[in-house]
């Protein structure tokens, strides 16, 4: 029975193991892949290896594929987490492949499950007010801290992962903006608009430094605990912030940076820069915005947009005058 993630390594064969950290370091280092998908990547090929038992990883051919994921669609696993998958072995046994571990590449007719287009989740602008008024915490430092953080993420739309490694040495205050380090440690300029730079401001001038103690700390969020902000910990201080009155996480914020400049009519080329997608196909999802703002424009403006309504309120006002 295959185990939800079979990631014991010292179950796996010593060469099966060689082989995967040698990828590993192939998509960090010449893929410049992000060191959370290395770590998902190695996770999925080991679940694989397990369900390969005696069979070593390059030996793997298209039928156990196939098997292995039959068995994932038996258990339950989810179509994304499934694709995820497909995307670890083609990358695998192309870089096996590639450096003539294998003569042919058995994912070659293996097609990812097709998944429905999930449209990201945005907050109402009421909702992300709540956010910046929330009292949080009983220490001033904490408020100031607190309210740049989420100021930073709403006008920015970074990852959580990018504010909570952000420096002090990115800021540029003055200019408005911050240069970020994202997927691929590929740098990117985010603009952080007035009220970012206010909060930023203040939580420097009368907060950051009784955080950070004697302590040269170069990040630019830091905990009670004299260290940078961890993702875990950004969640809590969101969750608080919202009151319990609606679900909230740092990449919900993330879409509706996304999602409200594009409803503004932002040209998705300027939302992709901001973002950091590599393909502007992935920042094509927020369009589903502006179209949706269209019809609500349409139907209230366009003369016979509401024609029928319109006729039937009209024929039951003439009965009426009968």
């Amino acid at each position: 029975m295959l185990t939800p993630r079979a990631t014991d390594n010292r179950a796996m064969d010593a060469a099966d193991r060689r082989i995967i950290d040698e990828f590993c370091d192939y998509l960090r280092i010449e893929k410049g892949l992000a060191h959370q998908t290395c770590v998902a990547y190695r996770s999925d090929l080991t679940q694989f290896a397990a369900f390969l038992k005696a069979k070593p990883l390059p030996q793997g051919g298209t039928l156990d594929i196939r098997r292995f994921l039959a068995e994932l669609n038996g258990n339950g696993v989810r179509e994304r987490s499934v694709a995820r998958k497909i995307s670890a072995f083609r990358h695998f046994y192309r870089f096996l492949l590639r450096d003539q571990h294998i003569s042919a590449d058995p994912t070659m007719n293996i097609e990812a499950p097709k998944q429905w287009k999930v449209l990201p989740k945005a907050l109402a602008q009421q909702q992300i007010e709540t956010l910046l008024t929330a009292h949080g915490s009983d220490d001033e430092r904490l408020r100031l801290r607190d309210r740049a953080m989420i100021e930073v993420l709403y006008a920015s739309g970074i990852r959580v992962s990018e504010l909570v490694d952000l420096r002090i040495s990115d800021l540029k205050l003055d200019a408005g903006y911050a240069i970020v380090r994202g997927k691929g440690d590929k740098e990117r300029i985010v603009p952080l608009g007035a009220a970012a730079v206010r909060a930023i401001a203040a939580y420097l001038q009368h907060a950051r430094g009784a955080l950070q103690g004697t302590r040269a700390l170069p990040w630019l969020f830091l905990d009670v605990q004299r260290s940078k902000l961890t993702r875990y910990r950004v969640r809590q201080i969101l969750a608080q912030a919202s009151g319990g009155k609606f679900h909230v996480t740092p990449h919900m914020l993330r879409h509706s940076c996304a999602s409200h400049m594009v409803a503004n009519n932002a040209d998705l080329r300027t939302v992709q820069s901001i973002l950091g997608h590599a393909d502007i196909s992935t920042t094509q999802v927020y369009t589903h915005l502006a179209t949706d703002r269209l019809h609500q424009v349409f139907r209230a403006k366009h003369p016979r947009a509401g024609a029928a309504s319109r006729a039937s309120g009209s024929r039951e006002s003439l009965k009426g005058s009968r």
